[in-house]
């Protein structure tokens, strides 16, 4: 069984997006997260649909963690309303901090960012670099398509089983919560650590 979650990574987009549902989703994410005394690691923006979540767990008394580079500091609207802040050097050195300091991880809707950063840190999942779970929250099905393209690289003999297994999906943070906290990790051989990669 997996390590007892405590910190929760959350990757999203930065951008409001013009989907009502989603928006509040994102905060309901963080109420929801604060319910259940995790707390949050995030992007460190107060913006779009990052900005909800933080919004989400602090007014429902959860605490945040931010992890901003500094040349986005310049660039995004970081929230100074947190309880700790940690700048990076470059991205790369934001998403190891970020999976240093969290427990699993959590990917709402977003662009090409998000996505980067979920496919990412479900690789260093595939190559043995962590054994932390990683959901992907499908918000009134934003993610349907991902998951069949997802589904039809592993028909095509691409993406092997047990590693699509590695990416928890649902629809709901419930669901996605009872996942994450029931998640085995499979023994993977670790022939390479993050700077690696």
């Amino acid at each position: 069984m997996t390590k007892q979650l405590s910190k929760i990574a959350v990757f999203c987009a930065s951008s409001d997006g013009n989907d009502e549902y989603i928006y509040k989703q994102a905060y309901e994410l963080g109420r929801s997260l604060a319910s259940k005394k995790l707390e949050l690691v995030y992007g460190g923006s107060k913006l779009g649909l990052m900005g909800q979540v933080a919004k989400g767990v602090l007014e429902n008394g959860g605490k945040t963690i931010g992890v901003i580079p500094d040349f986005l500091k310049t660039k995004e609207v970081v929230h100074t309303g947190l309880h700790q802040l940690i700048t990076t050097e470059d991205m790369h050195e934001r998403k190891l901090t970020m999976n240093e300091l969290s427990d699993g991880f959590i990917t709402l809707p977003g662009g090409f960012g998000t996505f980067e950063e979920l496919f990412e840190i479900v690789t260093w999942a595939q190559l043995g670099l962590h054994q932390k779970p990683v959901g992907l929250l499908n918000i009134g099905g934003f993610y349907d398509e991902l998951v069949a393209m997802l589904r039809k690289m592993t028909e095509k003999g691409l993406l092997r089983e047990e590693n699509l297994e590695i990416l928890l999906v649902a629809n709901t943070f419930d669901e996605l919560y009872e996942k994450m906290q029931a998640y085995e990790p499979k023994p993977v051989p670790k022939w390479m650590n993050k700077n690696q990669t």
